[in-house]
């Protein structure tokens, strides 16, 4: 088989999966129902419409494909066990529920992906000169489709372990910003706000979360628990737990969040220095593979090519 049929069937089987997984994960950005949204817009600039020339000027992939996927997501569901289904909803939970994916749309996109890539090597198999027995492409076709299936999960672990390592590397300036706010008069929840407005990243949207729940009426430790829950990262544990204890026997707010900044800092810098410890190591493998060989082709090289045409050939 050719090398140029592989990278084609490469290139053809990443796309295929890719554009699967973006159709299963896509979803609206907002939590309002597209009909809805489109009827208020309607509504807003005073005309008069109708439900199906509302629906009828949505785009294919609202009217069709998104139904179509979250039906299957429904069936898809119906036959997966209730503790993996809450797993499920407990990493959208730490990735930060992206475009509002819910577990429903994820396992369709999980099915979708492994499906499309057998459909696309079964056809690619029918279509092209492939000389292999029926065992072999039967392999190669569960081998793609296998990974096509954990291809949306490893990419929501990634999603997760970058929303992670941002909220860390926030921390510690959001801790000082805190303490200033508090210092100078302003309560717990004023300075909380003025860190949501003053940055946007993942800490400020976690913060903006826990204000709109005390605004809703839950207590303050109840929406700062929900919110270590939400991001699952032990150094946010650590502060929840020293600011509701700092409530519960009222010790000074500003002094609590410079501890914590304090600490923040340190574990911010030994995680440098252990990232530090590891690059020779991980260097090592690449400059094994790729570097070494190429210098000894270019060193070595010109050598053998000497050694070839000269009379110390025939020992060789």
């Amino acid at each position: 088989m050719s090398p140029l049929i592989w990278i084609l069937i490469v290139f053809v089987v990443l796309g295929g999966a890719a554009a699967l997984v973006y159709v299963g994960m896509r979803d609206e950005e907002s939590d309002m129902d597209p009909l809805e949204e489109r009827l208020m817009e309607y509504a807003s600039r005073g005309e008069e419409v109708t439900l199906e020339e509302i629906e009828m000027s949505q785009s294919l992939t609202e009217r069709v494909i998104i139904p179509l996927v979250r039906r299957i997501g429904e069936l898809t569901t119906r036959f997966t066990p209730q503790n993996v289904i809450e797993a499920t909803e407990a990493k959208l939970k730490l990735a930060g529920n992206p475009k509002g994916l819910d577990p429903t749309m994820f396992w369709a996109a999980r099915f979708l992906a492994g499906i499309g890539i057998a459909i696309l090597l079964s056809f690619l198999f029918a279509v092209g000169s492939v000389n292999w027995s029926w065992g072999r492409k039967f392999l190669v076709t569960a081998v793609f489709s296998v990974i096509g299936f954990y291809l949306p999960q490893l990419l929501i672990q990634s999603k997760i372990n970058s929303r992670q390592d941002g909220i860390r590397k926030a921390l510690p300036d959001a801790l000082d910003l805190l303490t200033i706010c508090v210092q100078a008069g302003l309560g717990f929840d004023a300075a909380m706000s003025r860190v949501a407005e003053k940055w946007d990243d993942e800490l400020s949207d976690e913060f903006e979360i826990v204000l709109r729940e005390i605004q809703l009426g839950k207590l303050r430790r109840e929406a700062l628990r929900n919110m270590s829950e939400r991001t699952g990262i032990a150094e946010v544990t650590s502060i929840v737990a020293a600011i509701v204890q700092s409530e519960k026997l009222g010790v000074s707010m500003a002094r609590i969040l410079r501890i914590q900044s304090d600490q923040m800092r340190m574990k911010r810098r030994q995680r440098a220095e252990e990232a530090a410890q590891k690059a020779p190591i991980k260097m090592l493998f690449p400059m094994a593979l790729l570097i070494f060989p190429s210098l000894m082709i270019i060193l070595l090289g010109p050598a053998a090519l000497l050694l070839k045409d000269s009379a110390l050939a025939g020992f060789f």
